[in-house]
């Protein structure tokens, strides 16, 4: 039996690849650097399938050079880079892998909280550049605490009541907004419903959880940044697009917030350019919050499940579309 066509444009981790090269003809993109669009579009000529990153677009175009291609398996949760709707007007599956990440992303969301609060950061290059003169003063880099703070999470899905949940162990009392009130969610850890605007003036650390969409594209903007305190900072593991970086750059320039930790930029990878770079109360990541080493290979195995289902002529498990998977 002739094994289905596959490119898959990174390489993955070996937990995914070795089952999917038990069931598929694979081609694999060498380069840590995505393809090129020109080659990305010669190689999909044949395939029937993809495993794609949150770095490639799926688009139209990409669609169209492949006429035979039946699923886009993305490894990640997110699925902006995709053409959704396009997908399933050509009767393409796309796939995710979501759930997977939860505690990572929501440890990796706290880990840059506590980094900017307390100027881990900060407190490492000091030492490194030689600036550490005397052995303790009390004036020495002070940070913010962070037990007792009011930790607002904006986007109250898996990973935002994650995120909560640490920030109870730290006796931080809660608000949240979301589409709508959880009463579980709040009975579990005492968390507050509130609006946006509430949430922000309220909020000693702001973190975000939502989704790219038109909504959420700069929710948080220059009006929505000059309502939280000066004394108080935001986080940012879920998309760059979602904070305007403009304004939130001037914001921290000029005081009007204390310190930023962003995991997520509006263009990634973010320019050496980029001015938030510049500043001390801002520590930055290079979009690695699910980048735990059990996590990475779940997710590859997930990549390789929804495939395996699919070409078996079942609904793959984390199928974003299921309209198109009727259509077959």
């Amino acid at each position: 039996m002739t094994r289905p066509e596959i490119f898959i444009t990174r390489e993955i981790p070996q937990a995914g690849l070795q089952i999917i090269n038990r069931h598929f003809k694979v081609e694999m993109w060498p380069e840590y650097a995505p393809p090129p669009k020109n080659i990305l579009l010669e190689r999909l000529a044949g395939v029937e399938a993809m495993v794609t990153l949150l770095s490639d677009k799926i688009d139209a175009e990409v669609m169209q050079a492949a006429p035979r291609l039946k699923i886009i398996a993305q490894l990640a949760v997110g699925y902006d880079n995709i053409d959704i709707k396009e997908a399933t007007r050509r009767g393409i599956c796309v796939t995710n892998t979501p759930d997977v990440l939860t505690d990572a992303s929501a440890d990796f969301a706290f880990a840059l909280l506590m980094a900017v609060a307390r100027r881990v950061v900060e407190a490492d290059r000091y030492v490194r550049e030689g600036s550490w003169q005397v052995a303790w003063h009390p004036s020495m880099l002070p940070g913010r605490d962070i037990s007792g703070a009011t930790l607002g999470i904006i986007g109250a899905g898996r990973i935002g009541q994650a995120v909560a949940m640490r920030g109870r162990g730290f006796n931080m009392p809660i608000l949240y907004c979301s589409g709508s009130p959880k009463p579980e969610f709040e009975k579990k850890c005492g968390a507050e419903y509130t609006d946006l605007e509430t949430l922000l003036r309220k909020s000693d650390f702001v973190s975000l959880h939502v989704p790219l969409t038109d909504k959420t594209r700069q929710l948080l903007n220059t009006e929505r940044l000059a309502l939280m305190k000066p004394t108080a900072y935001l986080i940012n593991n879920s998309r760059g697009p979602v904070v305007d970086e403009n304004a939130l750059y001037e914001a921290l320039k000029t005081g009007r917030l204390a310190g930023a930790a962003l995991d997520v930029f509006a263009v990634e990878p973010t320019p050496a350019t980029n001015p938030l770079l510049e500043l001390n109360n801002v520590v930055v990541a290079p979009h690695i919050s699910s980048a735990s080493l059990a996590t990475r290979e779940k997710m590859a195995e997930m990549v390789a499940e929804n495939l395996k289902a699919f070409f078996a002529g079942q609904k793959p498990p984390h199928l974003l579309n299921p309209e198109a998977f009727k259509n077959k």
